[in-house]
């Protein structure tokens, strides 16, 4: 069985995989836009509430995408963490006032204030990790590279994005494979194992995966020369696509949310205060 790889291409048939390549990026861009310029927990919500119903038109599984969700909420407790470590008062001083839950020790008070702050900080990483996930699963490197150069990328910059989404995959299943081959000659990598004996094992496995890979990019690299890639100024995309109205819908969505979100903004400043 193939091992299961991530950031890789997830093909569907979906409404969101039939939007173009320039659609998804813009819409991703306004998107991304709209949760970073707020902490307005309803303004939030509702993003959240969009970005999770795009996710269920994908029709791209959890289980599909489950070590990103689990890498993402590992990232977010620890970055929560560290901002109590840091700066436990910094919930007080953006809200302005201070209601104390509990004590634990030396400066270290918990407040409602920066349980809240803490919240929205959370909200924006739900907010922008299922529409990220859309964006590298649901967009063909090619099209997006396409749809890079639409808006004025250089092509050679473009393709090369695009080879490298497609690449990572293959590093991914050259790892799988090379572990189990090594496995299967009496080198551990379990988790009975040592750290460290673990770590010298992981040797073995990472210097036949850089030969491999190396080898891999001296034939990538030979294959465009001969083809003469970067000749001219310009070039023809086999996976441009054509706007249909579901694409004027996407990006219309796209900028009456950006829009909201910097009214909103504007009009109530950037944080909502529940404590006043």
């Amino acid at each position: 069985m193939a091992a299961k790889t991530v950031l890789n291409y997830l093909p569907r048939e979906s409404v969101v995989h039939k939007l173009t390549g320039t659609t998804k990026l813009a819409f991703f861009l306004l998107f991304t836009f709209a949760s970073m310029i707020t902490y307005n927990t309803w303004v939030l919500l509702g993003l959240l509430a969009v970005s999770l119903f795009a996710f269920k038109l994908s029709r791209i599984h959890f289980r599909e995408v489950r070590f990103m969700m689990i890498f993402m909420l590992v990232f977010l407790l620890l970055n929560n963490l560290f901002i109590l470590l840091f700066d436990p008062n910094q919930g007080t001083t953006l809200y302005g006032t201070r209601h104390v839950l509990f004590h634990l020790f030396w400066r270290y008070d918990i407040t409602q204030e920066q349980l809240f702050y803490m919240l929205n900080i959370s909200l924006k990483y739900f907010v922008a990790l299922p529409v990220a996930i859309l964006f590298i699963s649901a967009t063909n490197p090619s099209e997006f590279a396409a749809s890079l150069n639409s808006i004025g990328v250089s092509y050679k910059i473009g393709y090369s994005v695009a080879i490298a989404l497609r690449y990572i995959p293959d590093i991914q299943r050259d790892y799988h494979s090379i572990s189990q081959a090594q496995q299967a000659r009496g080198v551990e990598l379990g988790k009975s194992e040592p750290f460290f004996a673990r770590l010298k094992n992981s040797v073995s496995i990472l210097m036949p995966l850089i030969l491999t890979s190396l080898n891999r990019i001296n034939t990538i690299s030979n294959a465009m020369e001969l083809r003469g890639f970067g000749k001219d100024k310009k070039r023809t995309w086999y996976m441009k696509r054509p706007f249909a109205r579901r694409d004027f819908v996407a990006l219309a969505l796209g900028v009456v949310l950006f829009g909201i979100s910097l009214g909103i903004t504007l009009r109530f400043g950037r944080f909502y205060n529940p404590f006043k």
